[in-house]
């Protein structure tokens, strides 16, 4: 049985308002298609601003997409 391998990350950070200036540990999740990790952001969205994604190494071309600019990537169709 062949498995899709993962190229797309997505890495967050969920803020409690009630733990005041603690860092919180970031969570990954990975996906095979960018659509699905575009998808997956959005979703986040709605509950922090602090989103990351980009491609796995050694996945060519390399991408990164900051946190500033993920409304406008997840946005994209």
């Amino acid at each position: 049985m062949k498995t899709d391998k993962a190229i797309w990350y997505v890495s967050f950070a969920m803020r409690n308002p009630d733990a005041g200036h603690h860092r919180f540990a970031r969570q990954t999740r990975t996906f095979t298609t960018e659509q699905d990790a575009k998808a997956f952001a959005r979703s986040l969205l709605v509950q922090t601003q602090d989103i990351s994604a980009g491609t796995i190494n050694p996945h060519i071309p390399r991408r990164v997409i900051a946190p500033a600019a993920i409304t406008a990537w997840a946005g994209d169709s």
